[in-house]
């Protein structure tokens, strides 16, 4: 047993890739409850490596489908990186932005009463406080990941004036979001950030997120931005196949209608890619 362990290690090492890292590796997740914006006591799930620390650590901001699944489980998606970052080293802190409020999925809603650029902004900033203040946490590299609505939400907190007295998030990857709204309007970033986009989304679109890199790329700011050819939205679940999904408040044509679904190569090289470039 102990040589074949050290066998898939050695083939994990040599791929450069950690999917095939044991699970022994991988933290459990764990339940987590912090003071969040204006009273509300946010719920979360923690991925904490093992050792006493200090870490480096990540705030994960789920997508508008919520924390979970429909059967109440932690979505996949959200578990694999978990387990995945933390096996990498980083503390993983995944606020739940609409449970906390009583909230499900708000994919179908148009009136949202959550928005990415105050509500979900003012959640990761009390994350980023409540890890800061913890003696198991690094400080000065607390980093910021989001995917689709928690996406969105990275860019509102990449551009925002931190005014608490405590650093600022180091570094921050926002999965597809929507670009569209802050490319019209003056939006600057204020740290490094990186971009990820499948170029088929049809959900969130990688036009506006292209365009919004290339203004603020222009202007000499941390941005980065990278567009998996043929990929759609959750390009990076570990395995969701391509189908299409109706009944969306807010999509490309305006008709509701997106494909979402897992792009192996896209997959393969953000697993590479954000471990990489996040603070520590």
């Amino acid at each position: 047993m102990r040589a074949a362990t050290s066998l898939l290690r050695r083939w994990a090492s040599y791929l450069g890739v950690w999917a095939l890292l044991p699970s022994s590796a991988w933290a459990q997740a764990t339940d987590v409850t912090f003071p969040g914006p204006q009273g509300v006591e946010l719920h979360g799930i923690q991925y904490r490596p093992g050792g006493t620390g200090p870490f480096p650590a990540v705030v994960a901001l789920h997508g508008c489908g919520g924390l979970y699944d429909h059967s109440g489980a932690l979505n996949a998606r959200h578990a694999d990186w978990g387990e995945r970052l933390a096996a990498q080293g980083f503390l993983v802190l995944f606020p739940d932005s609409f449970g906390s409020r009583g909230l499900g999925s708000q994919c179908s809603t148009t009136g949202r009463a959550i928005r990415p650029g105050r509500e979900r902004a003012a959640d990761a900033e009390a994350a980023k406080a409540y890890l800061q203040a913890r003696p198991d946490v690094k400080p000065t590299a607390v980093s910021l990941l989001g995917w689709s609505n928690g996406g969105s939400t990275v860019l509102y907190a990449a551009g925002a004036r931190v005014s608490d007295g405590r650093p600022s998030f180091a570094r921050a990857v926002a999965f597809y979001p929507g670009c569209r709204a802050l490319a019209e309007r003056s939006w600057h970033d204020r740290v490094p950030l990186q971009i990820l986009v499948g170029g088929a989304d049809d959900w969130t679109g990688a036009a506006a997120c292209q365009s919004l890199a290339a203004a603020a790329q222009a202007r000499g700011e941390p941005v980065a931005i990278t567009v998996y050819p043929g990929a759609y939205h959750d390009f990076d679940h570990p395995a969701l196949p391509i189908r299409e999904r109706r009944g969306l408040a807010h999509t490309v044509a305006g008709d509701g209608v997106a494909h979402v679904g897992t792009d192996p190569a896209a997959r393969e090289d953000a697993l590479i890619r954000v471990p990489a470039f996040l603070a520590r």
